[in-house]
């Protein structure tokens, strides 16, 4: 059995100018550290995470992998590769060569071409994750779904897994048309989804409940096999504590089998990013 894994989560060494997504005069204008992850997630039994790239930065990436050489706890990078340039191959030979590196992810959400996925030359780049084993992770708003769902389609062997639930309107209780493009982008079984994310999306003083629906869409329509559990720290900070987010999910798994919750807190994750745990 696999152990707790937290599949989504970031590193960064602060500084203003390389990370201008983070709200000013945040508790995230700080450096963030495998040892400040460690010491949260023990509290709540996570033993290991997926690092996640911040930064669109290939640098980035072999800094990320970096601290996994030196913390065994971090099982897997998701980093960045410009899908669209021309040394994209090389670049996806270099880092595949380390099996931590396990997925490519774009911050598609802040493109604002709502079908930037659907662009020739991203769709190239897209299509060379395969020779290399590599995942994708989907950053995107709901109004990037309809892509989104092309886009998988497309590329009916490639391994795809959908951050933050797509970030619906949780704050304000609005569930369409997300939730009917959630249903059939969970159409295709080789995408997976990542239930994280979700406080930033709620109300600053959320309750469990705010986010039940939400929840119920995903589970109903990707099913036990397919969903995994992210904190999104740091980032979710701005919202909650780390023992805070991981009880939004822990608690909604209760009603779920011993088994069940062991694929959804961790099992599939380890399948899907195929670590060595």
């Amino acid at each position: 059995m696999s152990p707790p894994i937290d599949c989504h989560q970031h590193f960064w060494i602060y500084k203003e100018t390389e990370y201008p997504w983070i709200p000013k005069h945040s508790p995230l204008h700080r450096d963030w550290l495998p040892s400040d992850w460690q010491a949260e997630a023990r509290q709540v039994g996570i033993a290991a995470s997926i690092a996640v790239q911040a930064r669109q930065t290939v640098e980035e990436s072999r800094w990320l992998l970096r601290l996994a050489d030196e913390q065994p706890t971090i099982k897997g990078v998701v980093g960045w590769v410009d899908l669209r340039a021309d040394k994209a191959d090389a670049q996806l030979a270099e880092l595949s060569r380390d099996p931590r590196f396990v997925g490519v992810r774009h911050v598609v959400q802040d493109e604002p071409d709502e079908k930037f996925m659907l662009r020739p030359d991203f769709l190239r780049g897209l299509a060379r994750l395969k020779e290399f084993k590599l995942t994708y992770d989907l950053l995107i708003f709901p109004k990037h779904l309809p892509a989104a769902i092309e886009v998988v389609n497309r590329f009916p062997e490639q391994p795809f897994v959908l951050d933050h639930i797509a970030k619906p309107f949780i704050r304000d209780g609005t569930l369409s048309p997300w939730r009917e493009w959630i249903r059939e982008l969970a159409k295709a079984s080789h995408v997976c989804c990542k239930v994280s994310g979700l406080v930033t999306e709620a109300r600053p003083q959320w309750k469990q409940e705010d986010f039940r629906p939400y929840l119920d869409v995903v589970f109903e329509a990707f099913g036990e096999e397919r969903i995994m559990f992210g904190s999104d720290w740091p980032v979710c900070l701005l919202s909650a504590s780390y023992g805070q987010v991981f009880a939004v999910i822990n608690d909604y798994v209760r009603q779920f089998a011993e088994h069940v919750r062991a694929k959804l807190l961790g099992g599939n994750a380890a399948k899907f990013y195929q670590l060595r745990t």
